[in-house]
């Protein structure tokens, strides 16, 4: 039986993984662990993890996602995003371990009127971006056995996201103003764990790169107004610049990717992110 340790097992997408991972019992064993099981910035922690456990492949579902606080705790979302990703990636190449990594498309600037692919031009304008793209870098540099998801803009029934903060504000606020020039895609985490599980699962394994999100591209805006449509709130919702909204960091103006590689390679069809959002706001409205 091959062994799956997930690092950030009680996180957004650790939770997901977590909901599936009943389904592929039969061939794995599952390890799920958090920071007080194993602090990741704790390189001879992790490598006696590795030693003790010996897994086949490593889920790094763990993240310093804080993304306005990064930019005054630099130190801090260096020491998970990179190092941290570094220190697994090191005792993944140890003990011959095949290397889950989960990015994002901040490593982008955002700004193109096109979607990124997966070799495009990596330009972060935030510390969160800086620091999850050295996590990229290290890990690619450290272990050959490394495949990189970039997603965007999760959300689930899990933790803190911006489904769930807008369904306690829809039942709060008559009227909220959201951000309507800044583009991504809204990814329903219990879809990137599936493809996580279908990567694992598959019969070859292609190293590298790769984009998942649902689709198509979106507006904040248009998001919260799907969730508000979805849930039936009758909540005003005003457009807002990004200007008139300011946050400690910059975030990409269209943030885009393009989803071929993964759909060619692993035959993954990523989700019309509408669809996936009506499943996720059904179960939380049960």
């Amino acid at each position: 039986m091959k062994k799956i340790v997930v690092i950030g097992g009680n996180g957004q997408l650790g939770n997901c993984i977590r909901k599936i991972a009943p389904n592929f019992e039969i061939d794995y064993e599952f390890i799920f662990t958090d920071s007080q099981i194993l602090d990741i910035t704790d390189e001879g922690a992790v490598d006696s993890f590795f030693h003790d456990n010996k897994p086949d492949f490593c889920i790094n579902a763990s993240a310093y996602t804080a993304v306005d606080l990064a930019e005054k705790e630099e130190e801090k979302a260096f020491a998970v995003n990179a190092e941290g990703v570094a220190h697994l990636a090191q005792a993944c190449h140890d003990h011959k371990t095949v290397l889950v990594h989960v990015s994002t498309d901040y490593v982008f600037d955002g700004d193109t009127n096109l979607c990124y692919s997966e070799d495009d031009f990596t330009n972060p304008i935030g510390v969160y971006g800086e620091s999850k793209l050295k996590g990229e870098e290290l890990a690619m540099d450290i272990n050959p056995k490394t495949i990189i998801l970039r997603t965007s803009w999760l959300y689930s029934e899990f933790n803190k996201n911006f489904v769930k903060t807008m369904l306690n504000l829809f039942s709060q606020k008559d009227e909220l103003g959201i951000v309507a020039d800044q583009y991504g895609q809204p990814t329903n985490a219990n879809d990137l764990a599936e493809a996580i599980m279908e990567i694992i699962t598959s019969n070859h394994k292609n190293y590298g790169i790769f984009h998942f999100s649902n689709y198509p591209e979106t507006t904040w805006y248009e998001f919260a107004k799907k969730i508000a449509e979805f849930s039936k709130s009758s909540v005003k919702l005003n457009s807002l610049t990004t200007e008139q909204y300011p946050t400690p960091a910059k975030r990409p103006k269209r943030s885009t990717m393009c989803l071929d590689k993964i759909e060619e390679i692993y035959k993954i069809e990523p989700k019309h992110w509408e669809n996936s959002l009506e499943e996720c706001v059904n179960i939380l409205l049960q």
